[in-house]
């Protein structure tokens, strides 16, 4: 058994068919976790009797004739900004160090329990998940399993790394800027954002990060993202932004990969510096359409500058709103000193401010919508630069000089809402996997998923972190 090779869908059929016990699946990813967490610091808590408690569950389940869901069985790794419950929610911070154990599943984790996962614990995310390294002052520094000097990205760094280590074979994500499509980049990985409001956020509390933010699943193939994407996507009605859930089967998408005859290569996005390593990665990725006879047409856009100050002016004012009152703890200092200042930041701006931010991610989602009248999908770098060691402190690199942002392929298309994948090209001189970016239009997630899953097939990455 081996969660870097075995698809989840293989998996949880095992499971049904009772080839292979829920139990074993536990004991399984709690074995893993147990060999290899220490040198990666994927995991923040794991519960081992709780989780062989829940697969029990399941194989009872399955001796009754009972069948437990698509994801029967399946180890769960659940980010640690989302709430499973019996775990505390401490989003990376020592201000909720002491937090106590959720009562009750997040939305996203809900659906995917009730389709038989078994969550076996939470996963390491930089704190309140705002940057591209994973690390906070609470639960520590997590290392890529590609190469142990180097960063997962992040912010879903914990659940990148967690799947790329096999600890577990599927995992949960959000991505406000790039918090799946980066890890899953940096840790070989094919990952999916899906449009806005197709995973339903729900629930008490209102959206963490406005309309930036897709909540999803994570996993080492783009055939298993879809399968657990097929049970999560839908409306809620406590979330007024969810989108009604499409007629055509998610699954049934991947079983039928194509990549349309014509597609726009974006190498810039018509602002952005981009690493020798990372272009000759994609580049060679892209022959291989040409040679099956797909029109690669370069674009020299779609934007006309980086929206990076204007992301983060609607980051900064979403932080201030859900951590503000927090500036008068005693802990508050603990606070990554960057992240403080954002906060500050977003507590001055006038609503004035945030409103024309807004208003850009318009005009940014206009630029697309000229592009796909030309072509049906985007291709871009999922990074500009690979990801870097963790001595440099969550700069990178970009043709060997320093750069703080490093991802700044990925926000974009968090400001318009679109679905945007990523799917490994190669490696590295380092080890590290190198992704290239899918997006899409306006809701055509679909699309996106069949021309990953093409790329994923044709590209034939089947490598594994050397444990």
């Amino acid at each position: 058994m081996d969660f870097r090779t075995d698809r989840v869908t293989q998996l949880a059929e095992s499971v049904r068919s009772r080839e292979v016990s829920a139990v074993e699946l536990a004991q399984h990813s709690l074995a893993m976790i147990e060999r290899h967490d220490a040198a990666i610091n994927a995991f923040v808590a794991v519960d081992h009797e709780r989780a062989l408690e829940q697969a029990a569950a399941i194989d009872q389940m399955v001796a009754s004739g009972i069948d437990p869901g698509p994801l029967a069985g399946i180890p769960l790794g659940v980010k640690d900004l989302e709430d499973a419950a019996g775990f505390p929610t401490t989003h990376g911070s020592t201000l909720f160090a002491q937090e106590a154990p959720a009562v009750a599943d997040s939305l996203l984790v809900a659906r995917l329990r009730q389709a038989g996962c078994v969550v076996i614990g939470k996963t390491n995310t930089p704190e309140f998940g705002w940057t591209s390294r994973t690390e906070n002052a609470l639960h520590g520094l997590t290392r890529n399993p590609w190469n142990l000097d180097h960063t997962p990205g992040g912010s879903s760094g914990g659940s990148a790394a967690a799947l790329a280590a096999g600890m577990v074979p599927l995992a949960t994500g959000s991505d406000g800027g790039g918090s799946i499509r980066i890890p899953s980049a940096a840790c070989g990985l094919s990952g999916m954002k899906s449009s806005f409001g197709r995973v339903p956020a729900g629930g008490v509390d209102p959206p963490g990060w406005l309309e930036l933010s897709s909540k999803g699943p994570m996993a080492r193939s783009i055939l298993d993202v879809a399968a657990a994407l097929e049970v999560v996507v839908g409306p809620d009605p406590t979330d007024l932004s969810s989108l009604p859930r499409p007629e055509a089967s998610w699954r049934d998408a991947v079983a039928d990969p194509r990549v349309p005859a014509r597609v726009g290569w974006c190498p810039t996005l018509g602002f952005a510096p981009v690493d020798a390593e990372v272009l000759a990665a994609c580049e060679r990725a892209l022959g291989l359409l040409d040679e099956l006879g797909i029109e690669v047409i370069e674009i020299d856009g779609p934007f006309e500058s980086d929206c990076v100050e204007e992301w983060l002016e609607i980051v900064g004012a979403c932080l201030a709103r859900s951590v503000g009152h927090l500036r008068f703890d005693p802990r508050y200092e603990e606070m990554d000193p960057v992240l403080r200042l954002l906060i500050d930041q977003g507590m001055a701006q006038s609503s004035v401010t945030l409103i024309k931010a807004l208003d850009a991610a318009h005009t940014l989602n206009l630029r697309l919508v000229e592009q796909f009248h030309s072509v049906r999908l985007l291709l871009s770098p999922t990074t500009a630069g690979v990801a870097p060691e963790v001595s440099l402190g969550g700069i990178g690199l970009i043709n060997g000089e320093e750069d703080l942002n490093w991802v700044r392929f990925t926000y974009p298309f968090n400001m318009t809402r679109s679905p945007a994948a990523t799917v490994c090209v190669g490696r590295a001189a380092s080890g590290i996997p190198i992704g290239m970016q899918v997006i899409g239009p306006q809701h055509g997630d679909q699309v996106v998923l069949r021309a990953a899953a093409a790329l994923e097939a044709m590209l034939g990455f089947d490598e594994v972190a050397p444990l």
